[in-house]
């Protein structure tokens, strides 16, 4: 991991790769991140930056690759799951949150773009199995109930982590 990480820095970091930050732009050419729909979501959730450029630390990027490991956890998978599921950063996924996840999921393109009343059906399904308590959104114990009922639904995470 510290390899792969120097190798993203810029040659005249890579020296003092133990203090530097790896922009997310060198963060976005990883494999793993490529194709991920949730890439930008992924950089805000790993990174500690006080900037707020998202960028990485080593012990940051170390994170983000244990949490994309096949030996993480599915509790461990299903927290950052809903961290980068929860766009507003307010702790629960809220029908804003839904929306959005859901836009992310079919892409934004409008021949893949679900209409108003699709969008308001999906959101509803969801909200219905989910919503334990029932207050609108789905809090993190609701989305890992929800997971750990469905292992279908917890080997779609291979898509986000």
């Amino acid at each position: 991991a510290y390899k792969r990480f120097r190798e993203l820095l810029p040659k005249e970091e890579r020296e003092n790769a133990c203090s530097a930050r790896l922009p997310k732009s060198q963060i976005l050419t990883l494999p793993e991140l490529r194709a991920n729909p949730f890439q930008h979501r992924i950089c805000r959730v790993f990174s500690t930056s006080e900037d707020g450029d998202d960028s990485m630390s080593f012990e940051d990027f170390l994170d983000m690759l244990s949490v994309f490991s096949d030996s993480a956890t599915s509790d461990i998978k299903s927290h950052y799951a809903f961290r980068i599921f929860d766009f507003d950063d307010d702790g629960t996924l809220d029908r804003k949150d839904l929306e959005k996840l859901v836009n992310c999921l079919t892409g934004q393109g409008e021949d893949s773009r679900l209409s108003s009343a699709e969008m308001e059906q999906l959101i509803q399904n969801i909200l219905e199995e989910s919503d334990i308590d029932k207050d609108g959104t789905i809090n993190l114990s609701e989305f890992q109930h929800v997971v750990s009922r469905s292992p279908d639904f917890a080997s779609s995470f291979k898509i986000i982590l």
